[in-house]
């Protein structure tokens, strides 16, 4: 286990299961928290050429492996956490959860970001899936985005040069991450705009298993359709394999009720495709990012 003062946090070997919402998956080689993002840089200079790089925020969405993840794994959420007004834009740092966002937003009376607050990730996440929820997605209200490559190097892109779809972005050159964005909303009502987030978090609240650790949506909505209907139909509420579980409240979850791994999950992911092809003729599309070896 090792540790820098001038980079940041270098640990080896360390489970990803406590970096995950699911808290499953196995050992990292490597895992970095740096202390902002000028160590990120630092860091990702000295990095090998050929050493593989994952970046996580809050680990929602995401599946690890029971065997893994070989390389280095960068932790964003306990660094990059700026959120500031610049201008006619909100900046916020990659590390930044999506409800802070739209806090931050809703204080300061600038509307448009108030659905953000439903999206249990971080703006880096949000931003390389195009998150969204109650009609409002991420790259609707972006103006531009500040990049980071595996030589530490940064590079300003605007919107228009990515390829957004449905919780799908193209970047325009590979082995970049996002570590910042530059939000475009509206001067509105704070108290409006408070009270509509707490409408929306009163109604995830509701509709919603957060009592158990969950990946989040695990399936895209096919287009004109719910995932979790059409699941639902198919008879797979309450389901288990292992210690994962179709939730009950919402049939789109997998939670993790008890001794789960990463195997389970994904064997039930792969069961319940297959379910609803089978009964629905519909093939469900993953939402969930899978990484990882197996073990």
């Amino acid at each position: 286990m090792m540790q820098s003062q001038s980079i940041g946090q270098l640990l080896e070997n360390v489970p990803l299961a406590r970096y995950t919402s699911w808290r499953v998956g196995g050992l990292v080689d490597r895992l970095y928290i740096p202390n902002g993002l000028d160590e990120l840089t630092t860091f990702l200079s000295d990095v090998s050429v050929d050493e593989p790089i994952t970046f996580i925020g809050l680990g929602s969405n995401l599946l690890v492996r029971d065997g893994g993840v070989r390389g280095t794994v960068v932790v964003m959420h306990q660094a990059l956490r700026t959120i500031k007004v610049e201008a006619d834009y909100i900046y916020a740092e990659a590390g930044v959860t999506c409800g802070k966002l739209a806090k931050f937003s809703a204080s300061n009376s600038q509307t448009g970001a108030e659905f953000m607050a439903g999206i249990p990730g971080t703006i880096g996440g949000a931003l390389a899936m195009n998150a969204g929820c109650y009609g409002g997605v991420t790259w609707d209200i972006v103006h531009q985005v500040l990049m980071i490559n595996r030589y530490g190097n940064l590079q300003m892109r605007k919107a228009d040069a990515f390829e957004i779809a449905y919780r799908h972005v193209t970047l325009p050159v590979i082995d970049e991450w996002f570590v910042g964005a530059w939000f475009k909303l509206v001067e509105g009502s704070s108290q409006e705009s408070t009270d509509k987030i707490k409408t929306l978090l009163a109604k995830r609240l509701e509709s919603q298993p957060l009592n158990y650790p969950s990946g989040g949506s695990t399936f895209r909505n096919p287009e004109g359709d719910y995932a979790a209907r059409l699941i639902e139909a198919s008879g797979l509420k309450g389901f288990q394999i292992g210690g994962a579980q179709v939730s009950p409240k919402h049939a789109n979850f997998i939670v993790n009720v008890g001794g789960c791994t990463a195997q389970d999950i994904e064997s039930l992911i792969e069961y319940m495709k297959k379910v609803v092809f089978e009964q629905q003729n519909v093939m469900l599309q993953q939402e969930v990012k899978v990484i990882g070896e197996y073990a």
